[in-house]
């Protein structure tokens, strides 16, 4: 069996690297595989303190963003993960299987929590055993995952074999990465060393999924670039991280590699390049947007797919939560 999971974090401002590095590869392995279940993992969102109302229309907004996109609620399961209790009653044995020394060497905690770690939430420290939770509660086999996301899986893959290892039982799978397509880490438009983020102050760093055609082209004819043209093969990119940026997402965009792409817009300025870009990036997402705008306008079916969504993922993960408890020994009178 096959199953797959991912999941998002509701923090609003989506944007294309949200999109290329996961949403869009989501819709593709629910076309391959007819066993994937994919989560709003609004929980993982308060491990920094987040506004309850931002924290509401966000979660609608990124399920929006899943449906608009492509993702069938009634193909695959789609729900947030609030809703489903088994996932923090796994992370708490998790908790209790994980070593400090494993998660003290998770980078992403250490990126985050900056020098003030004394006063970082616990949950932020503990919070890649909530997502090994995420992930063996519906004993996913494979994991569609970022780069910066490979150490958290390699974490849920050691959860995996030491809680079987330590109950001497067969229970969770240990789970593979799915790493996909040419975009799986999407620059800034306005520095090609770092990577694209919602939380960077300049709107014009980044191309949002709610951005309509005028706001997609201004963004682009601004977005930072060299004076050379662009080269006609893939070795021409070194030392220009800006060049390569956008030639990585037009690949993405227009499922192609980059050495496909040089050899089309080879030796052409960058005017030209941002143009088709352009052209591109509206044909892509304009109907995204338009259904993202349809689906925000009645949050009622937004409410109802999730609704849908929770109740059919804990008749998955309930049944394997239970099998936890008996091996761990918990008593049931």
């Amino acid at each position: 069996m096959t199953r797959i999971f991912s999941g998002a974090q509701p923090t609003g401002n989506l944007h294309l690297g949200n999109y290329l590095g996961a949403i869009r590869n989501w819709v593709r392995l629910q076309k391959e595989h007819d066993d994937c279940i994919f989560c709003v993992v609004d929980q993982h969102a308060i491990t920094v303190w987040q506004d309850p109302q931002d924290l509401t229309r966000a979660t609608r907004e990124l399920t929006a963003a899943y449906i608009a996109a492509g993702i069938d609620p009634v193909k695959s399961i789609l729900f947030n993960q609030s809703m489903v209790p088994a996932h923090a009653q796994l992370a708490w044995v998790f908790n209790c299987v994980a070593r400090i020394g494993w998660l003290n060497r998770m980078t992403q905690f250490k990126d985050k929590a900056g020098k003030n770690r004394e006063n970082a939430s616990v949950g932020l420290y503990v919070y890649p055993n909530l997502m090994a939770a995420d992930i063996l509660v519906y004993k996913a086999t494979h994991v569609p995952v970022g780069e910066d996301q490979k150490q958290h899986l390699e974490l849920t893959r050691d959860i995996a074999i030491k809680f079987n290892n330590d109950f001497g039982a067969e229970i969770f799978p240990v789970p593979e990465p799915l790493i996909l397509g040419e975009a799986t880490r999407v620059m800034s438009l306005r520095d090609g060393s770092k990577k694209m983020s919602k939380s960077d102050p300049s709107d014009y760093s980044r191309l949002n999924m709610t951005d309509d055609a005028d706001t997609i082209a201004q963004k682009l004819r601004k977005a930072k670039t060299d004076p050379e043209p662009l080269p006609e093969t893939v070795d021409g990119l070194a030392g220009r991280p800006e060049a390569d940026n956008l030639v990585t997402i037009f690949a993405a965009m227009s499922d192609r590699t980059r050495a496909d792409v040089l050899a089309e817009v080879g030796g052409i300025q960058f005017s030209d390049f941002k143009q088709r870009l352009t052209d591109l990036m509206v044909s892509v997402l304009g109907p995204i947007n338009a259904e993202m705008k349809r689906l925000l306008a009645d949050p009622g079916e937004i409410d109802r797919v999730l609704r849908d969504g929770a109740r059919r993922a804990n008749a998955v993960a309930e049944p394997i939560l239970e099998e936890v408890h008996r091996a761990v020994g918990f008593y049931r009178p």
